[in-house]
């Protein structure tokens, strides 16, 4: 069942544009079974009126799938009672061509429902083979009993896929947690070092210079209000194993002209754009910055087969907003597909931890993008 590639899966609904094409191929099929057989036998026959109703029952057919996507049950109902009457009034249309739209609507079901509740529809298009049996012998009843398991065994792969998927999207949110947390780890270390340095000051020069020792004072206000942040985010990092050394240079905002110049050592033209005067941002909102920009530029050197990229960087009082645009080829999408992949799943994380948001997908001109914004004060 080649429909099958646009089924969502594991109860999800698919994209709407999936959708859509999922209601007109299934209508086309339907169609394009029934009508050349019932026009070609209604001219043989006068313009008999059995074939003339039969067509009208194909269309109500197509027509009922409609909605196979939001109620897959109800509509393989319908299809295999319309089914039937069509074969009933029509029998040189064959039982299994007349019931494609509930074969249709039984792999939708099966992709989109448990298997506890699929496989009674399978059941159903197995109890009518004896119809097929009484109509055409051995050979109709042996076909409808291929089709009815082809049309759930299709819509079982498509769940099976999907849940693969789920579960590598959840193990590269793992992994990214698991990456933030020895990174916040490091930053959260560098900060209580300058707080202790600070107090420390501090104390040498309380009673010789009290404004000198204010400043140091208020220096670790700041610099525990910015470590309490990253704390927070460490705890919601839901850190694994630990690894690395934490003692290279942490990477920031202020790293992606160095970016820019190693992705053009690779082949992608990349255009950089930097604007505002806004506050500097915590060390875990620079961070998730030049991360998200690092796994967008990658992706669109792996995937994406374009040759130039445009990275926006716009900081003001309040976010820090990223646009990264490509101009790929349509076809270059495998790891975007409808925004599920393992780099975005990672760049969603990072966002979401940091209490902001990502958005991805095609752009309006070709190409795609990528847009975060990160908050600056989501410590305060």
């Amino acid at each position: 069942m080649g429909l099958t590639r646009v089924l969502g899966g594991t109860g999800s609904p698919p994209p709407t544009r999936a959708v859509e094409l999922l209601r007109a191929g299934s209508a086309v099929l339907v169609l394009g079974v029934a009508v050349p057989v019932c026009l070609a036998a209604g001219a043989e026959a006068g313009a008999a009126w059995r074939p003339a109703a039969a067509l009208a029952l194909a269309v109500v057919q197509a027509a009922v799938l409609w909605w196979v996507v939001g109620r897959p049950a109800v509509v393989l109902l319908v299809s295999a009672l319309l089914g039937s009457a069509m074969w009933l009034l029509f029998p040189a249309l064959s039982l299994t061509g007349a019931l494609l739209g509930a074969q249709l609507a039984l792999c939708v079901l099966s992709a989109l429902r448990p298997v506890r509740t699929s496989r009674w529809g399978l059941l159903g298009m197995l109890a009518l083979a004896p119809l097929a049996f009484a109509g055409g012998g051995v050979l109709s009843l042996v076909t409808q009993l291929l089709a009815a398991a082809l049309a759930w065994t299709a819509g079982q792969w498509r769940r099976a896929q999907q849940q693969h998927l789920a579960a590598e999207t959840r193990r590269a949110v793992a992994e990214e947690r698991a990456r933030i947390a020895r990174e916040v780890h490091d930053v959260v270390a560098h900060t209580v070092s300058v707080m202790v340095i600070q107090a420390s000051a501090a104390d040498d020069v309380f009673d010789a210079d009290p404004e000198q020792a204010r400043r140091a004072l208020r220096a670790i206000d700041d610099a525990g209000r910015s470590a309490l942040g990253e704390l927070r985010l460490l705890l919601r990092a839901e850190a694994g194993e630990e690894g690395g050394d934490g003692r290279r240079p942490r990477p920031g905002l202020g790293d992606l002209a160095e970016l820019a110049v190693g992705a053009r050592a690779a082949g992608l033209d990349v255009e950089l754009h930097e604007e505002g005067r806004g506050p500097t941002p915590p060390a875990a909102v620079d961070l998730a910055g030049y991360r998200i920009v690092q796994e967008a530029l990658t992706n669109t050197l792996r995937h994406a087969g374009a040759s130039r990229a445009r990275v926006s960087v716009c900081r003001d009082e309040e976010f820090v907003r990223i646009h990264v645009s490509d101009n790929g080829r349509p076809g270059g999408r495998s790891w975007r597909s409808a925004g599920s992949g393992r780099g975005l799943a990672g760049m969603r994380e990072r966002a979401a931890l940091l209490g902001g948001t990502l958005e991805a997908g095609p752009g309006p001109d070709g190409g795609f993008e990528v847009r975060a914004v990160l908050p600056i004060g989501y410590a305060s």
